[in-house]
């Protein structure tokens, strides 16, 4: 490469080096730093409160994102392979809306239709399939937070896998269909298989964005233990200005998050080499 291209690289280079620098390392050695002071002294403390107070609430973040993962996996695969296949852009526009709504919106607009006396108890009672004198919530349950986060990132799940869909060549589609292959053959034995490192990278922004979620658990959540990770951080720094052990949160958090990135780095190093 001539010096001029390899400058040109460089300069081309710097600004998005620069922007995650100061973005996140810069971020995160600081993070680390301040986990392990307390009262101005190098200690384990933080980490020791994190263990005693929220190991289940970080199990509880993994339980909460690993379903929502697999449920949102599990309606791209083959409402994408049927858009793919058949085609319907109505539909398609309809499922990527939720791209264009904000998660504090997803969050309250949530709270209107799963709340107890909510938009949907409300209509069921019309039907007499819910007692409003004691109605069901599913709102302010993990499974108000599980519905809330594949609501909003299924538009994502759509955007990237039907991507990958469409990358497929179209003679594979036309050859399984001489053989009589259905829709759902199609989408198992071809699309699914062709596109399966495309979707392993979904997975891994979708895995932690949900890992990172703030407003929707803090909007649908209970309000008790167990909590979202995020949600303790933000009580700890607000509530407590405990920024020590707020800290140690984070880096448990960024190492739940590195595990994910680790393997997507893998899996575009093995692609592009």
């Amino acid at each position: 490469m001539r010096a001029s291209s390899r400058l040109l690289s460089l300069a081309i280079a710097a600004p998005p080096l620069a922007i995650v620098v100061w973005l996140f390392f810069l971020p995160f050695l600081s993070s680390a730093h301040l986990s392990f002071l307390r009262d101005g002294a190098w200690s384990l403390g933080n980490y020791a409160l994190v263990w005693r107070l929220y190991r289940f609430d970080v199990l509880y973040t993994l339980w909460i994102s690993v379903v929502s993962l697999v449920l949102v996996l599990g309606i791209a695969i083959f409402l994408c392979g049927y858009l793919r296949i058949v085609g319907h852009r109505a539909v398609e526009f309809l499922f990527k809306v939720p791209l264009f709504v904000p998660f504090v919106v997803v969050g309250h607009g949530m709270r209107v239709l799963l709340a107890p006396r909510g938009t949907l108890n409300s209509a069921l009672a019309q039907v007499g399939l819910v007692d409003l004198g004691d109605p069901p919530s599913i709102a302010f349950t993990w499974l108000g937070i599980v519905v809330s986060l594949v609501w909003k990132n299924l538009a994502l799940a759509v955007l990237l896998v039907l991507g990958a869909y469409r990358a497929v060549d179209e003679a594979y589609l036309e050859a399984a269909r001489n053989f009589g292959a259905s829709v759902y053959r199609q989408i198992k034995d071809i699309l699914l298989p062709m596109a399966a490192p495309s979707l392993v990278v979904a997975s891994a922004f979708m895995f932690t964005s949900m890992l990172a979620s703030f407003s929707i658990p803090l909007m649908i959540g209970g309000g008790e233990q167990p909590q979202m990770l995020m949600v303790d951080v933000y009580y700890r720094i607000n509530y407590q200005n405990d920024l020590g052990t707020a800290n140690a949160l984070g880096m448990v958090s960024y190492l739940l998050a590195m595990g994910v990135a680790g393997y997507y780095l893998r899996t575009i190093t093995v692609k592009e080499f």
